[in-house]
């Protein structure tokens, strides 16, 4: 059986790192895309990961790193679309230029490396009569379905994935590509501390922006370990037939199971009592 190859974007640190440790302890060939160097090292006994310094919001530099790994390799089976960053602040005192950047990396990121990699999955499942054709993993956040207060582009980034996601995996699934998003609630990574706090307006909003925030980055830095979800990026790849969405926890399970039951006025209010600290 020939060796399956993964592409993990995002995959020089957090969760991105996890799951290209993780499924290449498992036996993949993974390539990590980040637009800098390797920022964290592979676990003691990692092996066959190979890093590419490619930005994902450049279709052509996307593209061509694809290219490449599909001469090299003959193939592409998975592909797991971790690359993103936050930007926390009040809307209204958020540049629209910030808010495009970001939406420019955690979403049209997913969408350049999907559409460079589609016409390969396809071909690879016609030539093998439909047969694992490959599988899309787009990591999403519990952001998505609960809009979070000073933090609504990443929000919004997010709740796109998902919409995206659930389009997608119908539109593939004649060709026998699986498409499915996990949505991780609070992981303990370098995201926190990467993540662009825009803090004018607090005075005006009383204080609330950065106690906000801090609240939210204090529940990151007591969150899960990327160790655990990179894991859990490896069982959701073996799934034979996915679900479109996981929620890794049964804690923010619970919490997306009661975001799709209760009235939608209820819901926003818990957020609020949640996130907007007074």
């Amino acid at each position: 059986m020939k060796q399956r190859i993964a592409i993990v974007t995002g995959g020089t640190s957090g969760i991105g790192l996890a799951g290209a440790e993780a499924l290449s302890s498992a036996g993949y060939r993974v390539y990590t895309f980040s637009r800098r160097g390797n920022e964290g090292k592979p676990s003691e006994g990692a092996s066959g990961i190979c890093h590419m310094a490619v930005d994902v919001t450049s279709e052509e530099a996307v593209k061509a790193a694809v290219d490449e790994i599909a001469e090299k390799e003959g193939r592409i089976d998975l592909v797991v679309n971790c690359a993103g960053f936050g930007i926390s602040g009040a809307i209204e005192f958020t540049s629209l230029q910030d808010a495009k950047r970001l939406m420019d990396v955690d979403f049209f990121g997913t969408v350049n490396v999907n559409r460079a990699v589609i016409p390969l999955m396809r071909a690879q499942g016609m030539a093998e009569g439909g047969f694992e054709a490959g599988r899309i993993i787009n990591i999403s956040s519990v952001a998505g379905p609960a809009a979070i207060p000073f933090q609504a582009y990443y929000s919004c980034a997010k709740a796109a994935v998902d919409a995206y996601t659930a389009a997608l995996a119908n539109e593939l699934k004649p060709f026998h590509i699986t498409v499915c998003a996990i949505r991780p609630g609070d992981v303990k990574t370098g995201f926190t501390a990467a993540r662009e706090k825009k803090h004018e307006g607090n005075e005006i909003y009383g204080g609330r922006i950065d106690k906000s925030v801090a609240k939210m980055e204090h529940d990151e830095k007591t969150g899960a370990s990327p160790r655990v979800l990179g894991r859990y990026i490896l069982k959701i790849s073996g799934i034979r037939n996915p679900k479109p969405f996981y929620t890794p926890g049964i804690v923010y399970k619970a919490c997306v199971l009661l975001i799709k039951l209760l009235p939608c006025r209820l819901v926003n209010n818990l957020i609020g009592m949640l996130y907007v600290v007074k």
